[in-house]
């Protein structure tokens, strides 16, 4: 894996997995921002490429904060999920570590705490 990034196996499909993340993420309040198909893109490109999706959401609130620490958490913000097919057939959620946002920042972790919800979010979703 990429450095600062994790994941977790999916139990569901991709189109479910995404569902149950955007559920979620309407439970809580958190705003969905966008859903970016890089399958069905590749698909309209002439290319082929098995089922990516990437959501891209956040709370302006708590990014905005981040961003008032650190200007540059705003490349990293809003958060991002994504959602992917390996060639095995598993489905895979994978976002960027709060850790990794912390250091790549050099935001104080005290100012990072409203991220660590999301993480838990996904892992419910792929359940």
């Amino acid at each position: 894996m990429p450095e600062g990034f994790d994941r977790i196996k999916s139990a569901h499909s991709v189109d479910e997995t995404i569902r149950r993340v955007h559920s979620l993420l309407a439970e809580k309040g958190i705003k969905l921002f966008t859903l970016i198909d890089h399958g069905g893109e590749a698909k309209v490109a002439g290319l082929e490429l098995r089922p990516t999706k990437l959501l891209i959401f956040g709370n302006p609130k708590s990014g905005t904060s981040l961003m008032q620490a650190e200007q540059t958490a705003g490349i990293d913000l809003p958060l991002k999920a994504l959602v992917w097919q390996d060639e095995q057939g598993d489905v895979w959620v994978g976002w960027n570590t709060i850790e990794y946002v912390i250091e790549r920042h050099r935001i104080a972790a005290e100012s990072a705490v409203a991220m660590g919800g999301f993480v838990q979010l996904l892992r419910k979703a792929a359940q």
